[in-house]
Protein backbone atom coordinates (compact mmCIF):
# COMPACT_ATOMS: atom_id res chain seq x y z
CA UNK A 1 0.00 0.00 0.00
CA UNK A 2 1.11 3.77 -0.57
CA UNK A 3 0.64 5.96 2.57
CA UNK A 4 -1.31 9.08 2.18
CA UNK A 5 2.48 10.44 3.38
CA UNK A 6 4.25 8.49 0.42
CA UNK A 7 1.96 9.85 -2.40
CA UNK A 8 2.36 13.09 -1.13
CA UNK A 9 6.16 13.07 -1.41
CA UNK A 10 5.72 10.86 -4.54
CA UNK A 11 3.98 13.60 -6.42
CA UNK A 12 5.79 16.84 -5.33
CA UNK A 13 9.53 16.04 -5.19
CA UNK A 14 11.42 18.74 -6.00
CA UNK A 15 14.73 18.25 -8.70
CA UNK A 16 17.04 17.96 -6.55
CA UNK A 17 15.38 14.53 -5.38
CA UNK A 18 14.61 13.65 -9.19
CA UNK A 19 18.51 13.92 -9.91
CA UNK A 20 19.28 11.96 -6.71
CA UNK A 21 16.62 9.03 -8.14
CA UNK A 22 18.76 8.77 -11.19
CA UNK A 23 21.23 7.72 -10.03
CA UNK A 24 24.14 7.45 -12.78
CA UNK A 25 21.47 8.30 -15.61
CA UNK A 26 21.16 11.47 -13.89
CA UNK A 27 25.57 12.16 -14.68
CA UNK A 28 25.47 15.35 -16.87
CA UNK A 29 22.19 16.81 -16.07
CA UNK A 30 21.59 19.65 -14.43
CA UNK A 31 18.29 19.93 -13.15
CA UNK A 32 16.58 23.37 -12.28
CA UNK A 33 12.98 22.77 -12.09
CA UNK A 34 10.45 19.50 -12.00
CA UNK A 35 6.77 19.47 -12.14
CA UNK A 36 4.56 16.33 -11.50
CA UNK A 37 2.41 15.43 -14.44
CA UNK A 38 0.26 12.28 -12.97
CA UNK A 39 -0.03 8.67 -12.74
CA UNK A 40 0.76 6.45 -15.95
CA UNK A 41 -0.96 3.19 -16.49
CA UNK A 42 1.32 1.56 -15.42
CA UNK A 43 1.81 3.08 -11.89
CA UNK A 44 4.77 5.08 -12.73
CA UNK A 45 4.72 8.93 -11.33
CA UNK A 46 5.69 11.38 -14.53
CA UNK A 47 7.71 14.71 -14.29
CA UNK A 48 8.37 17.10 -16.54
CA UNK A 49 11.96 18.07 -15.72
CA UNK A 50 13.73 21.13 -17.18
CA UNK A 51 17.85 20.84 -17.13
CA UNK A 52 20.34 23.17 -17.94
CA UNK A 53 22.29 23.06 -21.69
CA UNK A 54 25.30 24.98 -22.96
CA UNK A 55 24.95 28.81 -23.39
CA UNK A 56 22.53 29.05 -20.69
CA UNK A 57 20.08 27.48 -22.41
CA UNK A 58 17.38 25.08 -21.37
CA UNK A 59 15.35 22.03 -22.59
CA UNK A 60 13.46 19.48 -20.59
CA UNK A 61 12.83 15.68 -20.87
CA UNK A 62 10.23 13.11 -18.68
CA UNK A 63 11.38 11.43 -15.85
CA UNK A 64 9.27 8.20 -14.68
CA UNK A 65 9.63 7.25 -11.13
CA UNK A 66 8.61 3.68 -9.80
CA UNK A 67 8.04 2.95 -6.23
CA UNK A 68 8.17 -0.51 -4.61
CA UNK A 69 6.30 -0.18 -1.52
CA UNK A 70 7.69 -3.74 -0.33
CA UNK A 71 11.40 -2.45 0.29
CA UNK A 72 10.52 1.38 0.59
CA UNK A 73 12.56 2.29 -2.57
CA UNK A 74 12.23 4.34 -5.69
CA UNK A 75 13.71 4.51 -9.19
CA UNK A 76 13.62 6.76 -11.65
CA UNK A 77 14.25 6.51 -15.39
CA UNK A 78 15.15 9.20 -18.03
CA UNK A 79 12.37 9.05 -20.73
Amino acid sequence: MITADKLALLTNMPAAMLHQALGKQGKGYELTGAKFLGITNGGQFCYNVVYKVKDDGKDSTKVFLSYDPTVDRVSATIG
